[in-house]
C-alpha cells in the first residue's frame, strides 16, 4: 500500500508535536497535552484535535502532522477551501505563463505564411508574476515542513524535490533578470509541471505504478526494437532494385538507407503509411505483400497489444489498492478521533473504564468540521435515531459510512392552487409525459436544421433564403419559452431550479430568446428574400448559425430521458472524475515536450518565398509538408507546439512531420518525435485504456469495504 511508512508511526510522536508517552500502538489521546492547566482548555484542544482528525478522515489524508493548538489552527487554514484555491490558481497561473512569455502565442494564427509579429511582454512583466507564484510555493513548502516536522520532511522525497525545484527556479529567475531576459534557455520552464504533480496524491501514485511497470514495458520495447531491426535488414535485402522497376522505386522511396528504412517501418508499425509503403512492389509482384503483412501482424497486432496487456496487468487492482489505502486512512482518522473524544468523556466520568463518546460532544465537533450541510444533516439524523448513551467504537465508525453515500436532495414542494382548473393544469404540465413532448419538439427542431443544411449544401451563404428556417426557429423558440413558463407554473420557481436539466434548458432558452429578439430587431421579421446582410456586430448568417448551434446543443436534454444513453453518460462522468490524475500527467508530458520542442525547433519552419504559393505547392511532392500546407504545425510558440504534438500523437500522417523536420532541422529531429510517440501514443494511451477498463470494473466504496477494514 502507498504511504504505509507514514501510517506506521504513532499519531502523536515527538516529531509530530506531542510527547508520545500516552499513545500505545499509535492511538491518540490528548491527556499528554500540557499546554494549558485548565480542564476547559484541555477539552477545547481535544475537540479541535477531533475536528482535524475527522477532516483528515474525510479527505483521506495521512495523520503525520503536529497536534498542538497553534499547529491545528495553521493546519485547518492551510487545507481550507480558500487556501487550496489560491494554491491551485497559482499552479494554473505559472503554467499559463508559457502562452504569454517569449515566444508569445498571442496571434490569430500560427501559420508561418500569415502570422504577424506577436506582442512580446516587456522584461520583468512575466518575471514579476512568476516571482509571486514562486513566493506562494515557498510559503507552501514552509508550512508543510513546519506542520509535519523536519524528521518527516527529510524522509519525504517529494518534499525534498519540491525544495530543490524551488531553489533551481529562483536561481534561474535571478539569472534571467541579470541578463535582461535575453538568456537562450530557461531551465525553470521545464520544472514548472513539477508543481502540478506534487500537489496531487493521485498523480504521485500513478507515476509510482508507471515506474513499477517500466521493466516489463522495457522488455516489450526491446522486442519491438529487435522486430524493427530484423525486418529493416530483410527489407533492404529484398528491395535491392537491380532487376525490377518496382523494387527500385521501393528502394529509392522507402529503403534508400538504413535510417530511412528504419523510419519507414517504424511509421508502418502505427499503420500511418499503410498501404502506401507496399504499393510500389506489390503492383509488380503480389508475393511482396507477405513481408508487410507479416511485419504488421507481429508488430502492430501482437507486440503493441502485448504492451497494452502488460500495462493493464500492472494496473489491475491498482484502483482497488488505492481505495483500500484511502479507506484505511479514513479508518485510522476516525479511530483517532474516537480516542480523543473518549478521553474527554473519561475525564468527567466517575468510572473511567466505561469509555465511549458522548453524542453531544460528537455533534459539537461535527458542527466545526468542514463538510457540506447535507452530509452533516444525514449524520446527525443517524445519530438521533439511536438511543441515548455513549457511542461505542463500532457505532462511531458506522456514522462515517454516510460520507460515501450520495445524498438525494428532496425537491421543494409544488405550489398549491385553489382553483380546480389550475390544479388540473399543474398536473398536466408537471407530468413526465410533458418532458417527452419537449424532447420530441427538440428532435423535430434538430431534424429541420439538418434538412435545411442538406438542401442548402451547394448554395453560397449570400444566396440563401432563410425565410422558412427563420419562421421555424421562431416557432420552436416560442415553444421552448412556453414550456419553461409552464414548468415554472407547475413546479414553482424553486422546484424548477432544483432540477439541473431544467436549469440547462432555461439558460439556453433565455439565450435563444435574446438572440431571436436581437435578430428580429436588427433585420425585421422573416420574409421572402430574407438574405444575410451585415448591419451590426454579426451578420444575419452568423446569428442564424449561432441560434442553430445552441438549438443543437439544447438537444442534449434528451440524454437523461433515455436509459441506455443516461447510463453511458453517467459512466463517462464517473470516468472524468476518476481520471483527473491521468489527465494531469498528460498535461505534464505535453508541457515538457512543448518546451523542449520550442528550444529545439523554434524558427526552423520557414515560410515559402513565393507569396502566391501556387507554384510552390504545385512543385512540391504529393503528400509532403509543403503540398499538404501544414505550415501552422510548428514550434514557434507554445500554443502551436501543443497542437503540433497533438497531431503527432494521433499518428495520422505523422511521417509527414518526420520528413519535414528532418529536412528543415536535421536527421536528429526524428529522435524527438519518436520519443514523443513512445511516451504519448504507446505508454500514455495504453495506460489510459487500461485505466478505463479498471474504472469500469472497479465498484465504488460501500459499507462492505469499510467493514473489511474494521
Amino acid at each position: 500500500m502507498a504511504d504505509t511508512l507514514e501510517e506506521s508511526e504513532p499519531l502523536l510522536s515527538r516529531a509530530r508535536g506531542g510527547s508520545g508517552r500516552d499513545c500505545p500502538r499509535g492511538v491518540l489521546t490528548c491527556s499528554s497535552v500540557q499546554e494549558s492547566p485548565g480542564a476547559a482548555a484541555r477539552r477545547d484542544l481535544c475537540l479541535d484535535q477531533a475536528v482535524v482528525l475527522i477532516e483528515d478522515a474525510i479527505q483521506y489524508r495521512s495523520i503525520n502532522h503536529r497536534m498542538d493548538a497553534r499547529s491545528l489552527w495553521l493546519y485547518r487554514w492551510y487545507y481550507s477551501s480558500s487556501s487550496q484555491w489560491i494554491l491551485s490558481f497559482t499552479i494554473f497561473l505559472i503554467l499559463a505563463l508559457a502562452f504569454v512569455e517569449t515566444p508569445s502565442s498571442l496571434t490569430r494564427t500560427s501559420d508561418v505564411r500569415y502570422r504577424p509579429a506577436p506582442w512580446e511582454p516587456p522584461c520583468g512583466l512575466t518575471e514579476g508574476v512568476e516571482a509571486l507564484c514562486l513566493l506562494v510555493f515557498v510559503a507552501d513548502v514552509s508550512v508543510k515542513s513546519y506542520l509535519i516536522g523536519w524528521a518527516q520532511f527529510r524522509r519525504n522525497p517529494w518534499l525534498l524535490a519540491y525544495l530543490v525545484v524551488l531553489l533551481a527556479s529562483l536561481l534561474d529567475w535571478t539569472v534571467s533578470l541579470s541578463l535582461v531576459c535575453q538568456e537562450p534557455l530557461r531551465v525553470r520552464r521545464l520544472l514548472r509541471p513539477f508543481f502540478l504533480m506534487q500537489n496531487s496524491s493521485m498523480m504521485k501514485k500513478t507515476l509510482k505504478c508507471i515506474r513499477r511497470s517500466l521493466p516489463e514495458m522495457a522488455s516489450v520495447g526491446l522486442l519491438l526494437a529487435v522486430h524493427l531491426c530484423l525486418f529493416t535488414v530483410f527489407g533492404m535485402l529484398l528491395f535491392t532494385g537491380e532487376k525490377d522497376a518496382g523494387q527500385d522505386r521501393e528502394r529509392l522511396t522507402y529503403f534508400f538507407n538504413l535510417p530511412e528504412a528504419l523510419t519507414t517501418l517504424l511509421v508502418l508499425l502505427t499503420t500511418a503509411n499503410n498501404p502506401d509503403v507496399m504499393i510500389p512492389v506489390y503492383s509488380r509482384n503480389r508475393a511482396y505483400a507477405i513481408f508487410f503483412i507479416a511485419f504488421t501482424l507481429i508488430g502492430s497486432l501482437f507486440l503493441m497489444n502485448l504492451m497494452t496487456a502488460i500495462i493493464y496487468n500492472q494496473f489491475r487492482g491498482y484502483l482497488m489498492m488505492s481505495l483500500q489505502t484511502s479507506l484505511l486512512r479514513r479508518r485510522l482518522g476516525t479511530r483517532a478521533a474516537y480516542e480523543v473524544l473518549s478521553s474527554v468523556t473519561a475525564e468527567g466520568e466517575a468510572h473511567p473504564k466505561r469509555l465511549g463518546v458522548k453524542p453531544e460532544d460528537f455533534l459539537q465537533v461535527l458542527q466545526k468540521v468542514q463538510l457540506d450541510s447535507d452530509h452533516k444533516q444525514a449524520i446527525a439524523e443517524k445519530l438521533h435515531s439511536r438511543g441515548d448513551g455513549l457511542l461505542s467504537t463500532d457505532e462511531f465508525q458506522k456514522l462515517f459510512y454516510e460520507f460515501d453515500k450520495r445524498v438525494i436532495k428532496e425537491h421543494p414542494p409544488r405550489p398549491e392552487y385553489q382553483s380546480p382548473f389550475l390544479r388540473s393544469t399543474q398536473f398536466l404540465f408537471g407530468h413526465h409525459y410533458f418532458d417527452y413532448l419537449g424532447n420530441l419538439m427538440a428532435l423535430g427542431n434538430l431534424v429541420t436544421i439538418c434538412v435545411f443544411l442538406v438542401l442548402d449544401a451547394h448554395v453560397l451563404p449570400k444566396d440563401r433564403d432563410d425565410f422558412v428556417l427563420g419562421i421555424l426557429n421562431c416557432i420552436f423558440i416560442l415553444y421552448y419559452l412556453l414550456e419553461m413558463l409552464l414548468k415554472v407554473f407547475s413546479l414553482g420557481l424553486q422546484g424548477y431550479l432544483s432540477y439541473s436539466s431544467n436549469v440547462f434548458d432555461g439558460l439556453l432558452t433565455i439565450v435563444l430568446l435574446v438572440l431571436e429578439i436581437s435578430t428580429l430587431a436588427e433585420y425585421g421579421f422573416p420574409h421572402r428574400g430574407w438574405k444575410p446582410a451585415t448591419l451590426g456586430l454579426l451578420s444575419l448568417w452568423d446569428m442564424t448559425r449561432l441560434v442553430n448551434v445552441l438549438i443543437v446543443f439544447r438537444f442534449l436534454r434528451i440524454i437523461p430521458s433515455m436509459q441506455l444513453m443516461s447510463l453511458v453518460a453517467s459512466t463517462i462522468l464517473d470516468l472524468i472524475k476518476n481520471m483527473r490524475a491521468f489527465g494531469g500527467i498528460l498535461v505534464v508530458i505535453y508541457y515538457v515536450f512543448a518546451i523542449i520542442g520550442i528550444s529545439l525547433f523554434q524558427g526552423v519552419i520557414v515560410a515559402p518565398r513565393n507569396s502566391s504559393l501556387a507554384s510552390v505547392n504545385g512543385s512540391a511532392p504529393c503528400g509532403s509538408f509543403e503540398q499538404l500546407e501544414y505550415w501552422p504545425n510548428n514550434f514557434d510558440d507554445f500554443a502551436a507546439a501543443l497542437v503540433t504534438l497533438w497531431d503527432v500523437m494521433i499518428v495520422n500522417n505523422w511521417q509527414v512531420f518526420l520528413d519535414a523536420f528532418r529536412r528543415y532541422a536535421g536527421p536528429w529531429s526524428e529522435v524527438y518525435f519518436v520519443l514523443w510517440w513512445l511516451v504519448s501514443s504507446v505508454i500514455w494511451v495504453n495506460l489510459f485504456l487500461a485505466l478505463i477498463l479498471e474504472v469500469v470494473d472497479t465498484p465504488g466504496p460501500d459499507s462492505s469495504q469499510l467493514e473489511f477494514l474494521t
